[in-house]
């Protein structure tokens, strides 16, 4: 068995993978009504609170003497100067359990155990040593990535996406207008479904854009029509179109690509339904999960 230890900004995360099968413990943070995620400070301290009760469960079903290798996130992503202090948590309970064990402890990009999450789940390990192209989008990230083997993990590196504010936030700042529950993704996804509106188009420069004015469109819109529905299915649908749009352009820059679509707000319906030539994770595992990490885990452990 491979240990995942994951602690981002929205969930903490434990899971276990045995080369071929995953159990997944986790638990979103808790934010206050009306709020849009935690100061670092408050997650760190969250995360430090929920992971000893996590890796309990996680061992009540997975022996610890079992555990031949742990993987960490250590940060955002694989590139300098990518740091959030909540991942601290994570590691330090990585490196003790490592060490109690005796096993090594590999560390990991949290966007690299999303790839890695998707690909699993999906039923696609194979694009691991594979180039491929891969959307990660989330709360905090919106990019659009060509994927290429390194070793047994992964290498991004950014073609494109969001030049500001990210998929995520579009989505969780349309829920406070709507004042819906944190983070709204989900909720967003129900009240749009089978609402027909006219999306707004975000303009693109090659393969970037940004989503600073949609946020703008959507609370003209909502002061407009007063409608939660269309609201939402207008926020969600410019969001897609873009992202269609952005894909159809890379897909002519490197037409033999697969594309993969990874990140909480890539378990979207209509997402799905638009892009629907691309390989998704499940939902459980779109959004912040370990499971990506364990299986990075393992693969590291092999090399």
């Amino acid at each position: 068995m491979f240990l995942g230890i994951d602690t981002s900004n929205y969930t903490t995360s434990v899971a276990a993978f045995d080369g071929r099968d995953g159990v997944n413990r986790s638990r979103l943070l808790d934010v206050a009504p009306g709020q849009l995620g935690l100061r670092q400070s408050d997650a760190l301290f969250s995360h430090v609170k929920r992971l000893p009760e996590l890796t309990a469960q996680l061992f009540s079903e997975v022996a610890p003497g079992n555990i031949r290798a742990v993987a960490v996130s250590t940060r955002p992503r694989a590139v300098e100067g990518s740091y959030m202090p909540c991942f601290l948590a994570g590691v330090s309970v990585a490196e003790s359990v490592a060490a109690a064990l005796g096993v090594p402890c590999f560390a990991v990009s949290h966007q690299q155990g999303h790839i890695a999450a998707a690909l699993w789940s999906a039923g696609r390990l194979d694009l691991m040593d594979r180039p491929h192209l891969a959307w990660h989008l989330s709360g905090g990230t919106t990019e659009l990535l060509l994927v290429t083997p390194e070793g047994k993990n992964v290498h991004a590196e950014k073609l494109g996406g969001t030049s500001d504010i990210s998929a995520g936030q579009i989505m969780d700042r349309t829920g406070k207008l709507l004042e819906l529950p944190f983070p709204a993704g989900k909720a967003l996804d129900q009240l749009s479904q089978g609402v027909a509106v006219k999306p707004f188009r975000v303009k693109t420069s090659a393969l970037t854009f940004s989503l600073s004015g949609l946020q703008n469109q959507v609370e003209a819109f909502y002061r407009k029509t007063g409608s939660q529905a269309e609201t939402a299915a207008f926020a969600v649908q410019s969001v897609c179109d873009v992202i269609l749009r952005t894909t159809r352009e890379a897909q002519k820059q490197y037409p033999q690509l697969e594309v993969v679509f990874s990140g909480g707000v890539a378990s979207n319906t209509t997402l799905r339904t638009v892009c629907n030539f691309g390989v998704y994770a499940a939902p459980q595992f779109s959004t912040d999960n370990a499971m990506g990490v364990a299986v990075l885990a393992g693969r590291l452990a092999e090399a």
